[in-house]
């Protein structure tokens, strides 16, 4: 199997297994779905977080309002008793005003943070560094244990305007939002190795030969993105490592020039002719006026 290793930019996403007879096409496709599937579980999983705190999302016309407007306003949550959490509710207001404050038990709060946290863990980007491949499947069985969890917390379902249901049922709108624009569709991704563009409707083995025990890092970005920045030659720990070797050398000569102390010069020992004048009989030799 041909092992790929998927960027987005400089930052390491995944790694993908995969064979060198695959369509570029094809191999486009699980890159784009895997990378946006992952996306969706980041999302989903920084909604849990909030929901575990402060309980349901309110309809928009109630988000950012105090509750005086809101009576004032005689506006309503009609979903607040139908999506109440087993085992009962703790008030913890939302300071922010997106959800009504009816947060979960500390048990039932444990069973999403414990499941959030499992689901981060496999589709984590520390799989690459443990040489962890990761797959659709992996990515559905993520999504899978939060809607498990978030059904066993609210029997009753969420209501449909909270972000994490419309994650769940495939509506959620992020026009306008950061995380709409990190989204690869999957009309516009494009991948690169070396430099290349890996052009639909060629083969993976056009680009990297028959070799089926290869590895190679491939870059995954939006068409109207361009060509991404090659790969550097040394990678961040070999940096890290050469500037570390080169600091003790450098802490080492200025020692060796604060140690370089050449008096011994002086000494009778290190006069290179005193054989030279013993022989001669000129050692004792002085100059000037008896006394």
């Amino acid at each position: 199997m041909v092992q790929l290793h998927i960027k987005n930019g400089s930052e390491s996403q995944f790694l993908l297994d995969t064979t060198v007879d695959v369509a570029v096409e094809d191999l486009t496709r699980l890159v784009t779905q895997i990378y946006n599937g992952r996306l969706k579980l980041d999302r989903i999983c920084a909604e849990i977080n909030e929901l575990a705190e402060h309980g349901t999302f309110l309809p928009i016309n109630m988000q950012g309002l105090t509750d005086e407007q809101i009576e004032e306003l005689k506006l309503k949550d009609e979903w607040e008793e139908k999506c109440v959490p087993s085992g009962g509710f703790e008030f913890k207001k939302d300071e922010i005003g997106r959800r009504n404050g009816r947060a979960p038990n500390q048990s039932m709060k444990a069973v999403l943070t414990k499941t959030k946290e499992e689901a981060k863990a496999l589709i984590s980007k520390k799989q690459a560094q443990a040489n962890v491949c990761v797959t659709m499947e992996m990515v559905k069985e993520a999504l899978d244990q939060l809607r498990g969890a978030v059904t066993i917390v609210y029997p009753m379902g969420l209501p449909p305007h909270d972000p994490i249901q419309q994650e769940f049922d495939g509506k959620e709108d992020l026009s306008g939002l950061q995380a709409g624009k990190m989204v690869i569709e999957e009309s516009e991704a494009r991948l690169w190795w070396a430099g290349k563009e890996l052009q639909r409707g060629k083969k993976l083995s056009d680009y990297i030969g028959k070799n089926e025990k290869t590895k190679i890092v491939v870059k995954v970005q939006k068409q109207s993105h361009g060509a991404p920045a090659r790969e550097p030659v040394i990678n961040e720990d070999e940096q890290k490592q050469m500037m570390m070797y080169y600091y003790r050398r450098q802490e080492e000569l200025k020692k060796l020039d604060e140690n370089d102390d050449q008096s011994y010069l002086d000494s009778t020992w290190a006069d290179r002719h005193a054989l030279k004048r013993q022989f001669q009989g000129v050692n004792d030799i002085k100059w000037g006026p008896r006394k």
